[in-house]
């Protein structure tokens, strides 16, 4: 039966335990919070809407002992982003957060997959991996995936094609560094470079550059407005959830320890990876413009001095 346990209660965690509940990722989803007035809130909350979904087992704790066997434990735990405030800008916190916090769940759950969302993310995954002692591939964070996302969603509202049918991720940092692959970028199998003939809605470099800053600053944008980004890192999360519970093999932009990929090492960072039970199966070095590798190199290079100053 597989075991899916959340850390954290909030907007993020609660979001995905929905998502995750509306598709039927998990037999048992096991949820934490140090708040047990909230997380039992949430728990009945989310039983109550049991019968129109499938099946499962919905428990809820403030005892982090909820969390054990749970094949993936998903990290969504920690101080919450601000109006104003950059992901970097939670890093001492949160990491101070997992220095106890991930020792405990391995040791609850010594064979589970850490999945980190908290953010900033690749520093947080770069910290889980430090403290928890695992191997590489079964510590790994959501990353990229939902910028990815919100980039392939602009892509199709400019064209005016189904989000389906575009092809295209972000890179490197989660966060204001991250970079577009506009290279290996596809609409239907069209590179975007070449979208446009036929009265076609051409997809120009100024357009390219509006929908990038979009990306970055969506995140602020909703913060400002609701308080928290919540739904879309929900379906992020969970979709993440099946390519491992499924074994699927699936390529996602999640962030892992680089091992020489396009020449970095030693830091967490977003590529397209192959992603299934075992956790991370592989990083692809997709091909990049040799802009593309300078904007990389540089998000490599934020990532790195985040951590170094907290002494990772």
């Amino acid at each position: 039966m597989s075991k899916v346990a959340i850390v954290g209660a909030g907007a993020v965690g609660t979001a995905i335990a929905y998502a995750a509940q509306i598709r039927g990722v998990c037999r048992q989803l096991a949820l934490f919070d140090l708040n047990a007035d909230k997380v039992r809130a949430e728990v009945l909350d989310l039983n109550h809407g049991m019968q129109f979904t499938p099946m499962a087992e919905i428990i809820g704790s403030d005892d982090l002992e909820v969390c054990a066997d749970a094949d993936v434990i998903v990290i969504t735990a920690g101080a919450k982003q601000h109006p104003g405030q950059t992901r970097l800008d939670l890093a001492a916190a949160n990491v101070a957060m997992c220095r106890d916090l991930v020792p405990a769940l391995v040791g609850l759950a010594p064979h589970a997959l850490l999945l980190l969302v908290t953010n900033p993310v690749d520093v947080v995954t770069y910290a889980a991996l430090q403290f928890s002692g695992l191997p590489t591939n079964r510590v790994f964070g959501s990353g990229t995936v939902l910028d990815s996302s919100r980039l392939r969603f602009l892509i199709a509202e400019h064209t005016r094609v189904a989000v389906q049918n575009v092809h295209a991720y972000i890179a490197g940092e989660h966060g204001d560094s991250e970079v577009p692959l506009w290279s290996t970028a596809t609409i239907g199998g069209v590179p975007v470079q070449d979208w446009g003939a036929e009265g076609l809605r051409p997809l120009d470099a100024e357009a390219r550059a509006r929908i990038h800053s979009r990306v970055v600053t969506s995140a602020y944008e909703i913060i400002a407005g609701k308080g928290a980004t919540s739904l879309a890192i929900g379906l992020a999360v969970s979709r993440i959830l099946e390519a491992v519970l499924n074994d699927e093999h699936r390529v996602l932009p999640v962030t892992s320890l680089l091992d020489g990929v396009h020449g970095l090492s030693g830091v967490c960072l977003s590529m397209p990876s192959i992603v299934g039970r075992s956790g991370i199966e592989g990083v692809l070095a997709t091909p990049l413009s040799t802009l593309e590798r300078d904007l990389l190199t540089a998000s490599a290079a934020t990532v790195r001095a985040a951590a170094r100053d907290l002494g990772l």
